[in-house]
C-alpha cells in the first residue's frame, strides 16, 4: 500500500468517527502546521490528515439527525437501585417488626421504663465523636452544613441524642430517669451480612443511678425480652463485662491512661474478636492488619509481651462466673482501677443468682469492652448462638442483638458534672433478621383486602357506597378491610388483582346483579381449592360455597362469614 493509499485510508478512518456520514470528496492541499487531529468546536467536524496531504472537503453543521450522539429522545434514565446497606421494607416485614417492637415495648413496660422520642437531626457537635475507627471529624456520620454553616448529623444511635435531652432538661426530670426508645439510627460504614447502613434500634436507659444494680438490671432485661420474643434458652446468651478491668491490664503492663490512641486501639481490636478471631485481634494489637479488599487497620503497636497479656484477659472468660472473676483478680492484682471493676463484675454476679438468672442465660465475659469509646465501666452485650445462615446456605456471623453499658461521662459534657447512666440497645433489623433465619417469626397471617370489583360501564359511585357499607358497617361492629378496584382491567383481570393481594373473597356487582338488588360475593381461597375435590357431588356443593349471591343489605354478614370461615 502507497503512503497516498495509506493516508486516504487514515483520513476515511478519522471521518468515520468524527463525522458518520458519507465520506466526503477529498481536495489536495499543503500540510496544515496544526499537526493531524480533530476539531468538534461549534458543532463543526473538521479533519486533518497533513502527512498526506489530504483534505476533507469543507464540512457543514450537523444537525440532530445527522448526528445521532446529539439527538434529544434518547433520554438517560436512572438505574433503579439501592445504595449498599440499605433496603426496602416490604408489608410483611413491616407488620412483623411491629409485632416484635409491641413484644419489646411490654417488656420494658414490665420494668418501669418510659417511652420518649429525639429527632432524627441533631447538631454534630451534640452528638460528639465517639464511633469505633473514627479518625477524622463526621468519619462514621451521615452529615451536612444548614443554612447558618452548622454542622448537622443523623444520628448514629439513640443514647447520644438522649444525653443531650437529659442536659436540657435536667432540672425538671425525674431522677433516676429511665426511658425507653425506638426509632432509625444512621451509620456511614461498610455494610455486610446483618450489618446496615440504616437500622432501627430500641432502647432502654437509666440516667442518674450509680448503683451497679441499674446495670445488672439491664442484663436481666436483656434476657427476658429475647426470651419473649421466643427464643428459647441455649440459643441465645447475655454476656458482660467491665471497662475498669481492661484499664487495670493496660496499667499492668505499662500503659499509661493518657495515651488514649492506644488504649482506643486495644479496645477495638479486642472487640473484633468474634469477626476476626485471636489471630485478627493479635494483628491489631501489633503492627496492623490488611483485610481481604487490601485495606490496611493501622494497629496498637504492642510489643510481644503486652500483645500476650492482653491476649490472655481477652481468653479468661469461662462457663463458670466464680471461675471467671477469680481468674480476672489474678491479672489485675496491684491496680486500683482494676479492682474496683472487679469488684462490680463481683456485684452484678450477686444480684444475677438473687435473681436467678444463671450462667447459663447470663455470663462474665472478659471479651466483651465494645467498641463505643463513651462507655466508662460495666459493659454488655446479647447474641443468638443458634447458627445463622444467608439465603445461600452459608454460616454467616450475625454479631450482637443487643449491646449497651454504663456511660458515666455524656452528659457531663454538656453540664460540666458527672451524672451516672446505663442503658441497652436492642438491634431491632438485626435481631428480626436472626429470628427470621431462625424461624422464630410466625407467618404472615393478615388477610388482604376484600375487593370490590367494578363493572366501567355501571356508575362508579355505586361500587363506592359498596366499599363504603364493607368500611363503616351500619349495624356496627368492626370495619372490613376493602377496597375498590381502581385500574382499568376487565373483570378477570380485577380477579387476579385481588389474588395477588391476597383477598380472601371479591364482592361483584353488574348491571343484573343491581337490577334485582343483590351482589355476589366470590371466596377465592375456596374457589382455588375446588381443583383438588375428585367427588362431583361435593365439588357441586364447595362451588355453591365459593359464589353465592346475596341482598345488598346482607353484603357486610355474608362477607363476615366468608372471612370467618379462613380466619387464621
Amino acid at each position: 500500500m502507497s503512503a497516498a493509499t495509506r493516508g486516504d485510508a487514515k483520513s476515511r478512518r478519522c471521518l468515520s468517527v468524527c463525522a458518520p456520514t458519507p465520506t466526503p470528496p477529498f481536495r489536495r492541499r499543503r500540510p496544515s502546521p496544526q499537526g493531524e487531529g480533530c476539531d468538534s468546536r461549534r458543532g463543526v467536524v473538521a479533519c486533518w490528515a497533513p502527512a498526506y496531504e489530504l483534505e476533507a472537503a469543507k464540512p457543514e453543521l450537523l444537525t440532530s439527525a445527522a448526528n445521532p450522539m446529539s439527538q434529544k429522545d434518547e433520554t438517560v434514565r436512572p438505574e433503579a437501585r439501592l445504595p449498599k446497606g440499605l433496603f426496602d421494607v416490604p408489608a410483611g416485614e413491616i407488620r412483623a417488626t411491629a409485632k416484635m417492637l409491641a413484644t419489646i415495648r411490654d417488656v420494658f413496660e414490665s420494668y418501669g421504663f418510659e417511652p420518649l422520642d429525639t429527632p432524627a437531626i441533631e447538631y454534630s457537635d451534640a452528638l460528639g465523636k465517639f464511633l469505633p475507627d473514627q479518625d477524622r471529624p463526621n468519619e462514621g456520620v451521615f452529615s451536612f452544613k444548614d443554612d447558618d454553616e452548622q454542622w448537622l448529623s443523623l444520628r448514629y444511635d439513640l443514647t447520644a441524642p438522649l444525653a443531650r435531652y437529659v442536659a436540657a432538661n435536667y432540672t425538671t426530670l425525674p431522677k433516676p430517669f429511665r426511658r425507653y426508645q425506638s426509632g432509625p439510627v444512621w451509620r456511614s460504614e461498610k455494610p455486610g451480612p446483618g450489618r446496615f447502613r440504616q437500622f432501627t434500634q430500641f432502647d432502654a436507659d437509666t440516667v442518674g443511678a450509680a448503683s451497679i444494680a441499674a446495670d445488672a438490671e439491664l442484663c436481666m432485661l436483656a434476657d427476658d425480652t429475647l426470651e419473649a420474643l421466643g427464643v428459647p434458652r441455649g440459643q441465645y446468651i447475655v454476656k458482660f463485662g467491665n471497662r475498669k478491668v481492661l484499664d487495670g491490664v493496660l496499667e499492668s503492663i505499662g500503659l499509661k491512661p493518657e495515651d488514649t490512641s492506644k488504649h482506643l486501639a486495644v479496645l477495638r481490636a479486642i472487640d473484633k474478636l468474634d469477626r476476626l478471631g485471636i489471630d485478627g485481634v493479635r494483628a491489631l494489637l501489633g503492627k496492623g492488619r490488611k483485610d481481604e479488599s487490601g485495606d490496611v487497620t493501622k494497629g496498637a503497636d504492642l510489643t510481644p509481651t503486652q500483645i500476650e497479656a492482653v491476649v490472655g484477659f481477652v481468653g479468661a472468660g469461662s462457663d463458670d462466673r466464680g471461675q471467671t472473676l477469680s481468674s480476672l483478680l489474678l491479672l489485675v492484682r496491684g491496680s486500683l482501677v482494676g479492682e474496683e471493676g472487679c469488684r462490680e463484675l463481683f456485684a452484678v454476679d450477686a444480684l444475677l443468682t438473687a435473681a436467678g438468672f444463671g450462667p447459663d442465660r447470663i455470663r462474665i465475659d472478659p471479651s466483651v469492652v465494645r467498641g463505643l469509646e463513651y462507655y466508662t465501666g460495666p459493659v454488655f452485650e446479647a447474641e443468638l448462638t443458634a447458627p445463622i445462615t444467608d439465603n445461600r446456605g452459608q454460616a454467616i456471623r450475625l454479631g450482637s442483638v443487643v449491646s449497651g453499658g454504663r456511660y458515666d461521662g455524656l452528659v457531663e459534657r454538656f453540664t460540666g458534672e458527672k451524672v451516672p447512666a446505663t442503658g441497652i440497645s436492642i438491634g431491632v433489623s438485626r435481631l428480626l433478621y436472626g429470628l427470621r433465619i431462625l424461624g422464630k417469626l410466625p407467618a404472615e397471617t393478615t388477610q388482604g383486602p376484600v375487593v370490590v370489583l367494578v363493572f366501567h360501564d355501571q356508575p362508579i359511585e355505586n361500587y363506592q357506597r359498596l366499599v363504603n357499607q364493607l368500611r363503616k358497617p351500619d349495624e356496627g361492629g368492626p370495619p372490613i378491610r376493602a377496597e375498590m378496584y381502581l385500574g382499568t382491567g376487565k373483570i378477570g383481570a380485577q380477579t387476579k388483582y385481588a389474588d395477588k393481594r391476597g383477598s380472601p373473597c371479591v364482592v361483584i356487582q353488574g348491571g343484573d346483579e343491581k337490577a334485582k338488588g343483590e351482589v355476589q360475593i366470590k371466596d377465592l381461597i375456596l374457589g382455588a381449592a375446588l381443583t383438588s375435590i375428585k367427588d362431583r357431588d361435593e365439588y357441586l356443593k364447595k362451588q355453591a360455597e365459593a359464589q353465592f349471591a346475596v341482598p345488598e343489605e346482607k353484603l357486610v354478614e355474608a362477607v363476615r362469614g366468608v372471612l370467618s370461615r379462613h380466619k387464621a
